[in-house]
């Protein structure tokens, strides 16, 4: 005989919290770069990426929002030892694997010849061995950029951008101007009633009405140029000293910045560069992990990078976007060798630096700088910077980078065209 058990149902006190939620309160811990691990070994393997991290990083985030209810802490303050058998415990994991569910974290299992001997991990490697590890998506990586995206946009009093508009007129599919003759390699953007209208004024009313090529009429709209932009980002280990992390939301600010063009500015592109001892392209999509290490700051190398990446786009306009915080203090000599010095401004990374930007100026590329910093020296240094390429230069906090950076971005076009 087939029995049915019932018992007393009990309410999920985390039902009301959406995937979006938990990723919203994961969002620090996600996007964190190396600041409150300042003081260990940089080459360790990062321990952010195994799940029992995730776990406990979503325990802290929800007692620190008072979500928690409070049966639940006394249950876990009388026996702390017994954690994982709790019944919050459980509940967050249901919480965790809902994030797997929909998308925003892929999960990996730990390996199954635990005992084996793998070598040493290098660079961003993650998590200790025998734990499950995670992974961001991109839908994740998405989501959190639009919610930057959204908070600065809030700051600003701003609620929606359209595409960078000119004052120059082109034949497109929205429609704002007067009709002119059709020309070679126009938008077939066709003003039917021009046409007709041309054709009768040459022949007449008369039926059939015969077409000639000078008769056809196209509609113009505002011209909206194209940009190609280089992110170049300082990722040395002055982004995390002096009690305070610059790098976190520098990454947050190009987070929101990815997704402001893939979804306002579709013609745009946006490259990730990262400038340290050397410098190297990063894909977008790995800008989570990206974490600041034991480097000085190669700015030349940097803006050597961006241009033989801007090159390829073949966009209206070419800029480079520089954040830093830090004096140039390593220069790539001619042998593959790399010249350092961080006491003062180096004489010789200073000109090398200087003749990179005037390169960039005569191959037509703006740079404009966003500087976490405002010592004597570096405002000199920046001023020369925006004086040789005609761009500008911002001095800002880690608090008021983004409103200034996205501003700038949307105004650029009209006041570098004109």
């Amino acid at each position: 005989m087939k029995y049915i058990k019932y018992s007393k149902y009990v309410a999920d006190p985390f039902d009301a919290l959406s995937a979006e939620d938990l990723l919203q309160l994961l969002q620090d811990f996600l996007l964190e770069s190396g600041f409150n691990e300042r003081f260990q070994n940089f080459y360790q393997m990062d321990p952010e990426r195994t799940m029992e991290n995730l776990h406990q990083a979503l325990l802290e985030a929800l007692r620190q929002q008072g979500m928690i209810p409070q049966e639940l802490l006394n249950e876990l303050l009388e026996n702390a030892k017994n954690y994982r058998d709790s019944q919050l415990s459980q509940l967050i994991d249901k919480l965790l694997e809902r994030l797997a569910e929909e998308g925003y974290v892929t999960i990996e299992q730990p390996h199954p010849n635990q005992g084996q001997v793998n070598p040493p991990a290098t660079g961003n490697a993650m998590g200790a061995e025998g734990q499950a590890k995670f992974e961001l998506t991109d839908k994740a990586l998405d989501f959190l950029g639009f919610k930057t995206l959204k908070d600065l946009l809030a700051s600003l009093g701003k609620s929606s951008f359209g595409r960078h508009d000119t004052r120059e007129l082109a034949t497109g599919v929205e429609a704002h101007g007067s009709s002119r003759p059709y020309e070679f390699g126009d938008t077939m953007n066709l003003d039917v009633n021009a046409t007709l209208l041309s054709a009768i004024e040459r022949e007449g009313l008369r039926v059939p009405l015969e077409l000639d090529y000078k008769d056809l009429q196209v509609r113009q709209c505002e011209y909206q140029s194209s940009c190609a932009t280089v992110l170049m980002l300082d990722c040395s280990h002055s982004m995390i000293l002096y009690g305070e992390d610059r790098f976190t939301p520098a990454k947050k600010v190009a987070l929101a910045l990815k997704h402001m063009i893939s979804t306002q500015y579709p013609g745009d592109t946006l490259h990730l560069v990262l400038f340290h001892d050397s410098a190297e392209e990063m894909p977008l999509s790995e800008l989570a992990r990206v974490r600041v290490g034991p480097y000085y700051t190669n700015t030349r190398e940097g803006l050597r990078l961006a241009q033989r990446i801007l090159p390829r786009q073949k966009k209206d306009m070419r800029q480079i976007v520089m954040i830093t915080d830090g004096k140039p203090s390593a220069l790539t000599l001619e042998d593959g060798r790399i010249y350092k010095n961080a006491f003062g401004l180096d004489p010789l990374v200073v000109s090398e630096t200087l003749h990179e930007v005037a390169r960039c100026r005569r191959n037509g590329i703006l740079i404009n700088t966003f500087m976490l910093a405002s010592d004597y020296g570096l405002v000199n240094f920046v001023q020369k910077v925006t004086e040789i390429c005609r761009g500008k230069a911002y001095f800002t906090t880690p608090y008021t980078l983004g409103q200034y950076l996205l501003l700038d971005y949307m105004q650029k076009k009209v006041k570098h065209i004109h």
